[in-house]
């Protein structure tokens, strides 16, 4: 059966994890239903016992195609990751990712402990073939767009062959989400003159220009130049994602904090703010983390979307649209054939 067809385009979404409760996530469903009206069908994985009455109340019970698959544990953000998966084997996290091992789904949608949630998946779906590591993908805004950050943190201790199967696996993602033919390849590096940086960065960089018949690489790219509209995805490994990622994040909230309390310090600013809500409102839109919803673990075989454990309902609809969207680009065949024409050419001597 195709991928596209059946109960293996479900999405299976765990209600359990996150941080603002099942209760949110059922209204998540309610939005992402209202909103996109092809969306693919969904699984709620968690507590029939919490999940049916909170269906029942939103309206949704039986519609849609939507069920519930039964969890009784839930993996708290305070459990170790294997320890989660040694002792919580009936999670909503560990059944849902057990729906699409077993083909009963395409694509698990989580917010809940990330750590859990990158060793349960690799564990029950392993990587595809040719990739050594999964990696985190995040879509962050930019001066005219967006661009992919890659790796968000999934894969701190990296090798140059893990961050050049990073660049094909964000090559993929870019083209699905934003719809960019041929992204543009950047590696993030401390500076762009030939031979910058440590022996990780000199090492992908010269596995990235052989690699160029798969991947659009344009070179190093700095931090300072990451918000422009030089490149398409940024290449990293997971510790300094990670970092990128939540300093982006958590400086939103800061300068958005800082406007409002400059713009309500006296009344001829609050007027002149008044104004410009339109102005403000489409600026809060285009730096929203929430656009997205998620960054998807990718290099499995199978689809893990991860949200964030503080997502609120807009949030969580968001990573619902988007995970519908990764069921209908079906990226994977096309990841593992570049990747196997990649090692092979990677595995020749040098000329």
């Amino acid at each position: 059966m195709s991928p596209l067809h059946g109960d293996k385009a479900r999405i299976a979404v765990d209600a359990m994890g996150g941080d603002m409760g099942p209760a949110e996530v059922v209204e998540a469903v309610k939005l992402a239903l209202r909103h996109y009206p092809t969306l693919n069908p969904i699984t709620l994985v968690g507590n029939e016992s919490v999940l049916e009455p909170l269906l029942r109340t939103a309206g949704l019970a039986g519609r849609n195609g939507l069920r519930v698959h039964h969890a009784s544990e839930v993996v708290t953000m305070d459990d170790k990751p294997l320890m989660a998966l040694k002792k919580k084997k009936d999670s909503s996290m560990v059944r849902a990712i057990e729906l699409v091992k077993n083909g009963e789904a395409s694509v698990v949608v989580s917010c809940g402990n990330t750590g859990a949630l990158m060793a349960t998946g690799t564990l029950r779906l392993r990587t595809m073939e040719g990739v050594a590591r999964p990696a985190l993908a995040a879509v962050v805004p930019r001066e005219n767009g967006h661009f992919v950050l890659i790796d968000a943190g999934a894969n701190p201790e990296a090798k140059p062959e893990h961050l050049v199967h990073n660049a094909i696996l964000g090559s993929h993602y870019c083209r699905v989400m934003l719809g960019i033919r041929s992204p543009r390849i950047g590696l993030m590096t401390i500076g762009t003159e030939e031979g910058k940086g440590n022996t990780l960065i000199t090492e992908t960089h010269e596995q990235l220009r052989r690699a160029g018949e798969f991947v659009n690489y344009v070179g190093p790219i700095e931090g300072f130049q990451v918000f422009a509209e030089h490149v398409d995805v940024v290449v990293c490994d997971g510790f300094v994602g990670n970092i990128m990622i939540k300093s982006w994040e958590s400086l939103v909230k800061f300068f958005s904090g800082m406007l409002k309390e400059e713009l309500r310090a006296n009344p001829m600013r609050a007027t002149g703010a008044l104004l410009s809500k339109g102005a403000f409102s489409a600026l809060k839109e285009r730096i929203n983390p929430e656009r997205y919803g998620g960054a998807p673990l990718l290099g499995l075989r199978g689809n893990i979307l991860k949200a964030h454990g503080s997502s609120n309902r807009h949030a969580i609809k968001s990573a619902i649209h988007a995970a519908s969207q990764i069921i209908k680009a079906d990226m994977n065949h096309r990841i593992e054939a570049d990747v196997a024409r990649v090692n092979e050419l990677l595995a020749q001597p040098v000329a």
